[in-house]
């Protein structure tokens, strides 16, 4: 019996030691980690709108949208980050709009994890490329087939789920953007 209880209280102090030092490194790292995503967010953006000169950040109802502006400070676009469903988990995608939110300026996946080799063929340029300059009113639509509207976007064969994933994080973020902004 005393070695059983002399076992628990080992196991109990590793325990206790090893969440004591997760927790410390954490609090130490976390600045480090928001500036990166920062870092990583902003670069997106101007990967996305290379023009933008300046983001504006505004929170609204604890979700973040970036107002863009040029050199001669005009509003041309916003971005945000909106997330969904996907086959595997959770999409995490970072979206550039232009300022009248009728044109798509592109996206770039932020989070995925998708199956490697399918659904993980959201990220490639192949597939996002499509979504440059794309119309997104009427909505975006995918097809399987060859497009033939400005509002379309060609599924990724055998990633079909991921493909209308993505359609259907981007058109609900776009949605939910246009009425914050027409409040």
């Amino acid at each position: 019996m005393k070695e059983i209880l002399k076992t628990i209280a080992v196991l109990t102090f590793t325990c206790l030691l090893c969440a004591f030092f997760l927790a410390f490194v954490h609090s130490i790292a976390k600045e480090k980690i928001e500036l990166n995503e920062k870092a990583k967010i902003e670069n997106a953006i101007m990967k996305l709108a290379p023009s933008t000169r300046e983001i504006e950040q505004i929170e609204h109802e604890g979700q973040l949208v970036y107002k863009l502006f040029d050199s001669q400070e005009a509003l041309i676009g916003y971005a945000f980050i909106a997330q969904g469903q996907g086959y595997q988990g959770t999409i995490k995608i970072l979206t550039v709009i232009d300022s009248s939110l009728k044109i798509l300026e592109g996206f770039e996946i932020i989070d995925s994890v998708e199956t490697p080799g399918l659904g993980a063929r959201i990220t490639e340029d192949t597939f996002c490329n499509q979504f440059k300059r794309l119309a997104v009113s009427p909505k975006i639509v995918y097809t399987k087939e060859k497009v033939k509207e400005k509002n379309e976007i060609q599924a990724i064969t055998g990633a079909t789920v991921s493909s209308k994933a993505v359609v259907n994080i981007l058109n609900t973020g776009i949605e939910i953007l246009r009425n914050r902004l027409n409040q």
